[in-house]
């Protein structure tokens, strides 16, 4: 399977991104309300100039306490993107995922994002693909 038919399997409203600036508070209580995992730190909703997890936060609050929560987006976010295309396969995917030990990618086209898939929606692809492989051999195998 490959990342363009993920991204076509999503049932969500896009990427969400926030502006550089942004304190760890104001991040917290998105990630929050749309029970999310990550933002994408973009001026502009497209070029993307880092990336901020639930655990960036954590990390960093268990490191120098609540008084962080006041800092920019840009004093914790990741600044070395792995990204990926929509042409490339989903097992590439979920290997650069497990190897880098990070559970979300920006999907890009050029310099442009197009979209950002978690590891849970690469896991969920393959499973899926592995389901219908099942289903095809045990009807080659029935004679169906």
């Amino acid at each position: 399977m490959l990342v363009h038919q993920i991204l076509k399997s999503k049932a969500d409203d896009g990427v969400v991104t926030v502006a550089p600036g942004w304190s760890l508070a104001a991040v917290a209580e998105v990630l929050s309300a749309r029970r999310i995992g990550a933002v994408i730190v973009s001026p502009d909703g497209k070029a993307v100039h880092g990336i901020l997890s639930e655990r960036d936060i954590v990390r960093e609050l268990g490191r120098r306490g609540a008084g962080c929560l006041s800092d920019p987006v840009e004093a914790v976010m990741t600044r070395a993107i792995v990204s990926c295309r929509r042409e490339d396969d989903a097992v590439d995917v979920m290997e650069k995922m497990s190897a880098g030990r990070f559970r979300h990618m920006p999907v890009m086209e050029g310099e442009e994002m197009v979209g950002l898939i978690s590891i849970g929606d690469v896991v969920k692809a393959r499973l899926s693909e592995l389901s219908m492989e099942r289903e095809a051999l045990a009807g080659m195998i029935m004679g169906n």
